[in-house]
């Protein structure tokens, strides 16, 4: 019943901000070429509607395909240096500096190296992602009472019994927020990524919008990218209140 009425609580604020975009841009006399009114919008997606749903899927693959990989990286490289600090300080520094690069200089380099890929994009995805993962799971597994840890041992438990049973439980709140920060990220990525040069995708529909002056069609794709960037984030936020269930409780 809680989750009907957030939905509904949803829909009803979309509709709201919907109204508000169409009355606005009348109200206030906006021109086009700056703001078009949402009806308008709406109905140049209606007329194509083939382009923006294709290109809306492949965004969606390679967001999605950028974010599992940059979550289970992240999380696999927090567990090593937890367990690995000598490697941990040996890698982390090259780890931080990755991050400096500008990823339209990255994106460059992978789209050298993978081609207009798919694959290609994903990568750029995850190279945005890993990072947050890596250290909120390092963050949270190093926030484990140490009492606890020895609590366990003294009944018994090996090094994976208490990473499975005590410290993923414990960090799983840090991983989620580096989780949902990555949902986003991964999608920048992916439509960075198609900015190098393909036939399909938001990034692609954004681009030729902006080379042909169509503020319109330039609205049009920002809009696809707003829903599919607010449902990934949506998803990740709901998987997060049903696995860590004992947070709304604190």
């Amino acid at each position: 019943m809680m989750q009907l009425r957030a939905l509904l609580r949803g829909v009803v604020g979309l509709l709201l901000a919907a109204l508000l975009w169409e009355g606005a841009v009348l109200a206030l006399h906006i021109r086009p070429e700056y703001l078009p009114r949402l009806s308008t919008i709406l109905a140049a997606m209606a007329a194509t509607p083939g382009a923006y749903w294709d290109g809306f899927l492949r965004t969606l693959a390679e967001t999605l395909l950028g974010f599992a990989a940059g979550g289970f990286v992240g999380v696999l490289n927090g567990v090593i240096f937890l367990r690995l600090p000598a490697l941990r300080d040996m890698l982390f520094p090259i780890f931080i500096v990755s991050q400096t690069i500008p990823v339209i200089a990255f994106g460059a380099l992978v789209v050298l190296w993978f081609g207009n890929t798919l694959l290609a994009k994903a990568v750029i995805a995850f190279y945005l992602t890993f990072f947050p993962v890596t250290v909120n799971t390092l963050l949270g597994l190093n926030a484990v009472d140490p009492r606890q840890v020895a609590l366990l041992r003294s009944f018994g438990a090996g090094p994976g019994t208490i990473l499975r049973r005590l410290q993923l439980p414990a960090a799983l709140p840090q991983i989620f927020v580096a989780l949902r920060l990555a949902a986003s990220l991964s999608l920048v990525g992916a439509i960075v990524g198609e900015w190098f040069g393909d036939t399909i995708g938001l990034g692609v529909l954004l681009l030729q919008a902006m080379y042909n002056e169509n503020v319109v069609s330039l609205w049009a794709a920002i809009l696809c990218a707003a829903v599919l960037g607010t449902g990934f984030y949506a998803v990740v936020a709901y998987a997060e209140r049903r696995i860590v269930f004992w947070g709304a409780e604190q």
